[in-house]
């Protein structure tokens, strides 16, 4: 379990862009340069990495990326160690994140949308399995309390059935366990081993 002496989060904002970046970069763009856009609206700019070869393609997710922190509209709890960031847990609303997998699923089977959701966790692989996945959630936990709390969604792995082990590096957004011990509640499944989790989050 990760020490809170050892570790420390903050909002991804135009001052951590850097160590995030740093982080980004360490990992070849994550997923084969995703920058963490796909969850984004579509855009110019998503279009165009759809299109390019894959070096291309990671320079313009990473500028959407960059654009989206700076204009305020990309929001993840950053998880430091010293100044390097080591994870994050992308959160926002859902006109922020309105792209999610199985989403035709996820639409026709809502009753009510969410005021925040959790779309992806990511560790660096130098740190996984000491409990930071569990810090970087909570950091962004806390930030939705502090703008004011509300319904949260997040979209984990369930893997209550399944008995070969997951390698870490596909969990994108952790795991229904791990959410459960963060006080979700399980709502409905969500594709094929997904499913829904649902807080109430009282404002700071």
């Amino acid at each position: 379990m990760a020490s809170e002496t050892s570790y420390r989060t903050a909002p991804l904002s135009a001052e951590t862009w850097p160590a995030f970046d740093a982080l980004v970069q360490r990992h070849n763009g994550i997923f084969g340069g995703c920058w963490c856009t796909y969850f984004h609206p579509d855009s110019p700019e998503r279009a165009e990495a759809r299109a390019a070869h894959s070096g291309d393609g990671y320079e313009a997710n990473r500028a959407l990326k960059k654009r989206l922190v700076e204009i305020g509209r990309a929001r993840a709890a950053l998880v430091l160690a010293g100044d390097e960031a080591i994870a994050w847990a992308e959160y926002g609303t859902p006109e922020e994140l309105p792209n999610l997998h199985h989403g035709k699923q996820y639409l026709a089977e809502a009753d009510v949308l969410p005021d925040y959701r959790i779309t992806c966790v990511f560790v660096d692989k130098r740190h996984r399995r000491q409990g930071v996945t569990e810090l970087a959630i909570t950091g962004a936990l806390d930030q939705i309390a502090r703008a004011g709390g509300g319904r949260v969604e997040s979209y984990p792995h369930d893997l209550t059935d399944q008995t070969k082990k997951m390698s870490s590096s596909f969990l994108y957004n952790g795991t229904r366990r791990l959410y459960e011990r963060l006080g979700f509640t399980y709502d409905r499944p969500k594709g094929l081993r997904n499913c829904v989790m649902v807080r109430t989050v009282e404002a700071a």
